[in-house]
């Protein structure tokens, strides 16, 4: 309770949440179907996104690559597979816009 209160409290953190969550899901839902979000966007987390890329193959590439970028943690779960970002309330924006641009970054080499 005290760290929410430092950071402005519920009405502030949640605020920052839906943005974290906006941008993520922005990008997402912009990347034409190279990103695939894997929850429809009327149940979508804003502490958990989750999404696809073509193939396992490819998303390991992108787990590797994000890990060396020290984007970390990125990996879906093991029965599942696919990607995750966990974007909690102590995650700031800036790590959330750096995976953005990483994202982007990936994407254009393909």
């Amino acid at each position: 309770c005290q760290w929410l209160q430092r950071h402005g409290g519920l009405a502030a953190i949640g605020a920052r949440n839906e943005q974290k969550a906006s941008l993520l899901y922005d990008a997402l839902d912009g990347s034409g179907g190279f990103y695939r979000p894997t929850a429809e966007p009327g149940s979508r987390s804003r502490m958990n996104v989750t999404f696809r890329l073509a193939d396992e193959a490819q998303e390991e590439r992108f787990a590797k690559e994000a890990t060396a970028a020290s984007l970390v943690g990125l990996k879906g779960h093991r029965a599942v597979g696919g990607l995750r970002a966990s974007i909690y309330n102590a995650m700031p924006v800036a790590g959330v816009e750096a995976l953005v641009g990483f994202m982007r970054e990936f994407q254009q080499r393909g």
